[in-house]
Order: C-alpha cells, then sequence, then structure tokens
C-alpha cells in the first residue's frame, strides 16, 4: 500500500478536509519532503492546472499523481449528477471528463463524492442518473486504462450509496467494469457496523482509500482502530493508497507529518 496527501486549490473549501492549502508547487514541494507517494488533488476546474506544469512539479519532488477530484463542480457551480434537469446534467458529466482528460495522462483516476447528489435530493430518478454517469465515465476513463473512481457517502451528505456494500451493488449493476469504490474510512465510521468487514465486502472493487479517523483528523487522532482495517486491506489483496483526507489539524504541516508517522506504524507493523 502506498501513501498519498490531499491539496486543495478551492479557496470556497477552506476549512475542509484536506490537509494542504499552499498552491501546488509549495504543497507538493512539502509532500516529497515528508516521503509521501503520491498526491490528491481538489482543484476548482482543470483550467487551474497546467499540466506540463504540474508534471514538473511531481518529478522534481519524486511523486505521482493519483487521483483529481471533480467536487468543485459541486461546491463552485452547483452541478450534480442526478439533477432533474438533463441540461444540468449534462453540464455535470462534462465537468467530470474534463477532470477525467486531465487526470488520464498521469494515470490517475478521477473521483465522484459530492457531485452525485447531495442529502437533500428527492428525484426517484436520481439513483438511474448516477448509474448512467457512472457508465459514462467508467467509459471514458477507460482509454487512459485508469478507473473512475465511485465514493458512497454518509448519510448527511447523500442519498445516493453510503455504504461498501450499496456501493458494490451499484457497480456490479453497471455495464462498464472501469469504475472501483473510494473506500474513505470517516464516511465507513458512520455508516458501516465492522469497517473491516465492509472492506472484505467491497474486495476486488477497492479501488482508492481515504485514510483518516474517525472524527476527521488525521489518523491516530481520533478513536479508530486500524490493525484489523488493515489486515482487511491485505486480506483482500489491497495495493492502491491510503491517501489523508482530513482536517488540517491542528495545522497542515503536522497534520500530514502525523499521517505519515501513522502510515509507516500500520503499514510496516
Amino acid at each position: 500500500m502506498k501513501s498519498a496527501i490531499t491539496i486543495s486549490l478551492v479557496e470556497e473549501a477552506r476549512g475542509g478536509p484536506f490537509v494542504l492549502w499552499d498552491g501546488l508547487e509549495k504543497s507538493i514541494a512539502f509532500a516529497g519532503e515528508l516521503g509521501y507517494d503520491a498526491v490528491e488533488i481538489f482543484a476548482p476546474s482543470v483550467d487551474a492546472i497546467d499540466p506540463d506544469a504540474l508534471g514538473k512539479m511531481l518529478d522534481k519532488a519524486g511523486l505521482k499523481l493519483c487521483a483529481l477530484g471533480t467536487g468543485a463542480g459541486w461546491v463552485k457551480s452547483r452541478l450534480q449528477l442526478a439533477d432533474p434537469d438533463a441540461g444540468q446534467r449534462q453540464k455535470a458529466r462534462d465537468f467530470v471528463r474534463s477532470i477525467i482528460d486531465l487526470a488520464g495522462p498521469f494515470g490517475a483516476s478521477a473521483i465522484i463524492g459530492s457531485m452525485q447528489g447531495p442529502s437533500g435530493h428527492t428525484d426517484d430518478s436520481a439513483p438511474s442518473y448516477l448509474a448512467e454517469a457512472l457508465e459514462d465515465g467508467g467509459a471514458h476513463a477507460a482509454q487512459y486504462n485508469v478507473p473512475l473512481i465511485y465514493e458512497p457517502l454518509n448519510r448527511y451528505e447523500t442519498r445516493q450509496c453510503c455504504t461498501v456494500a450499496d456501493g458494490v451493488e451499484l457497480l456490479e449493476s453497471l455495464s462498464t467494469d472501469n469504475v472501483r469504490l473510494l473506500c474513505d474510512l470517516f464516511h465507513m465510521n458512520i455508516e458501516e457496523q465492522d469497517i473491516a468487514d465492509a472492506l472484505r465486502v467491497g474486495g476486488k472493487w477497492v479501488g482508492h482509500i481515504h485514510f483518516v479517523d474517525s472524527n476527521r483528523r488525521p489518523v491516530g487522532l481520533g478513536h479508530m482502530q486500524y490493525g484489523r482495517i488493515i489486515q482487511a486491506l491485505r486480506d483482500i489483496n489491497y495495493q492502491g493508497y491510503l491517501c489523508a483526507e482530513a482536517f488540517p489539524y491542528p495545522d497542515p504541516h503536522e497534520a500530514a507529518r502525523q499521517t505519515m508517522r501513522a502510515y509507516k506504524y500500520w503499514t510496516q507493523s
């Protein structure tokens, strides 16, 4: 299992669960200094990132890009893939495709989280709209030989999939096999009866992990029990990233250091 850390470029999300906030160059350099393997970037749009410049920053720091989030489509533009309006749904799909096209050449995935639809969505067609969007995004990502990543969220953030089992059922219903699950330990702490068992249910569908504690602070600063979680990931032969998506507590740099200490402890023990 490899290490990764989140970088946010979205001012509207400041104070949210992203660790590094000092811009790409400084954040990538710092992540490299700490020994991370990769970064996950939350950007306002593809226009905010110069691919050539990003590639040079990553190469200099010895890092990979593991994923790009799509959540700014919701945070900034109120786009969601399950919108009742067909025109808005298409705009949301186009936004996701643009993120896929930026991430794909780096061998990175786009992540569908908050764009799946907020907690207030009451349209009975929402699940089918989401499935259609995942079909579209998964097929589009296939040209880059990377999967689309879909994240079940807790009940306070969506009425779509809230558990890993729900996510597996959704992915198994699709005609594309190029969508994988993001299992976020914070959301799982709310929704799952047993996190380790849920990861085993996820099995081959688990494509990305958000490595965070029960209170959404860095690993080790809450009450999450990681021994069985790490063992479950080993049991399913998970070889992807453990990515810190946590509040920058007590500050971004210390949150990054704390996560790296925890990553080394749990993966090397």
